[in-house]
């Protein structure tokens, strides 16, 4: 029998109330088909201990099981020092651990962000990208999906300008089948 729902988790790697990558992820997620549903996860877990990686608070089994079940990831990194968050990579470490046991494995990974810089995220989803390699996580190359955040970026709806809005609805298009392919 085959599942008539695919659920998605979304990692937003930011703690801001106003964050432009929570609120582009929010936008992007309204773009997906009504066989899709996508779930936020709060990134902010305690810090990473090896010491206490068999004796998880309920928050980290809590993370750790619900990744567990989805059928696919969206990564939504900020850019900070050229590189991603702490808090989302604390919440990666905590995902793959302990050894053996990583609920990222096989996962169809997708990676995005936005910035107020020029580059928008690129250097950030790089580096994002050689983790989820290390990960085993399949990750969708194209389209890539980093934005500089000018005054186009949302409508005043909060929906997505009509340039981003095409941009996210081909990479929605293009996720949503590769999440297909690989729970084939």
């Amino acid at each position: 029998m085959t599942k008539s729902k695919h659920e998605i988790v979304v990692l937003v790697g930011s703690l801001r109330k106003e964050s432009l990558n929570r609120r582009f992820a929010e936008a992007l997620v309204r773009l997906a088909p009504a066989d899709f549903s996508f779930r936020f996860l709060d990134v902010n877990l305690p810090l990473f201990n090896q010491d206490e990686e068999n004796n998880p608070t309920e928050a980290v089994a809590r993370f750790r099981e619900t990744v567990k079940a989805a059928d696919g990831v969206v990564f939504v990194t900020p850019e900070y020092n050229r590189s991603i968050s702490g808090v989302l990579k604390n919440a990666i470490d905590t995902g793959s651990r302990p050894y053996g046991q990583s609920v990222w494995a096989g996962k169809p990974a997708a990676v995005m962000g936005v910035s107020v810089g020029p580059f928008g995220t690129s250097m950030a989803q790089q580096h994002l990208r050689n983790v989820l390699a290390h990960l085993d996580m399949p990750t969708l190359g194209q389209p890539e999906m980093f934005f500089y955040a000018n005054e186009s970026l949302f409508g005043a709806d909060g929906t997505l300008g009509a340039d981003a809005g095409k941009l996210a609805q081909a990479w929605m298009d293009r996720y949503t089948a590769w999440v297909k392919r690989h729970a084939a």
